[in-house]
């Protein structure tokens, strides 16, 4: 079953100054880290990020980039991905597999299948023993 959420809408927040009211606020909700609570609040067993690169690259756009069949959240948080991009997923990704013990997985809408089956893409794991 595929269940789907993604960002937007209009943020708010209750002023602490005008208990019961609700104002308009400067934000962004991102679609990669609400689509990871929702994973986590359904208690999926795989979490997966359709992009439209194959993977998560290291080193990306140099001579020495190379893609990551397979990483911890922990071996993730030692490389820098970019903020508009790659960054939330990583990140999306990480804490479902650090919180839930389950993988994630980020890849190419074209390899979906194989992302699922584990054949393809990045796969996210938890740390041995966690």
């Amino acid at each position: 079953m595929v269940i789907c959420a993604g960002g937007g809408g209009i943020p708010i927040m209750y002023p602490s100054s005008r208990p019961g009211e609700v104002i308009g606020v400067e934000a962004v909700i991102d679609k990669d880290l609400a689509s990871e609570l929702l994973a986590e609040d359904v208690a999926a067993g795989l979490f997966v990020m359709a992009t439209d690169v194959d993977g998560v690259y290291v080193g990306w756009a140099t001579p020495q980039q190379r893609r990551l069949d397979r990483a911890t959240p922990e071996e993730l948080a030692g490389y820098q991905f970019a903020a508009g991009s790659m960054g939330p997923k990583v990140e999306a990704a990480s804490r479902f597999a650090a919180k839930t013990g389950q993988r994630a997985a980020i890849g190419s809408l074209a390899d979906i299948a194989g992302i699922v089956a584990g054949r393809a893409g990045t796969s996210v794991v938890p740390a041995a023993g966690a």
